[in-house]
């Protein structure tokens, strides 16, 4: 009986480990980029802000985390973490994250000013 026991136990120890999915947060909408007017102003975590860095603003995810930004229109895609809130204003306009102008080059939407995104959140530290 103890042998069987054991099994069992060892059978829905690993049962429960198989079914456990960790959901990461996906989101689709519209990214824009921050003002060239806004180079060295504080962020929500009171960074200074810099268009060379590769971070952006979202109301939908926690200050801190890391999401794959990528443009629908053409599958170019950044890692970035989040550092700053978006004005109430822009997520009224369906925007789900602000970035910088380099990371609008990267994503090749500099021209556009607006490109639809997939933004999925990364585990911290994921560089692509």
């Amino acid at each position: 009986m103890g042998v069987t026991a054991a099994c069992l136990l060892l059978h829905m120890a690993g049962f429960s480990q198989r079914d456990t999915v960790i959901k990461a947060k996906v989101l689709y909408g519209v990214a824009s980029y921050y003002s060239k007017h806004l180079e060295g102003v504080k962020t929500a975590t009171g960074e200074t802000f810099h268009h060379n860095q590769l971070v952006a603003a979202s109301n939908n995810f926690k200050l801190n985390s890391w999401v794959r930004i990528t443009n629908m229109r053409n599958g170019k895609s950044i890692v970035v973490r989040i550092n700053d809130r978006m004005g109430k204003a822009m997520q009224v306009l369906g925007r789900v994250a602000d970035v910088t102008i380099s990371g609008a080059q990267k994503l090749e939407f500099i021209n556009r000013g607006l490109a639809r995104v997939k933004v999925e959140e990364v585990p911290d530290g994921t560089l692509e």
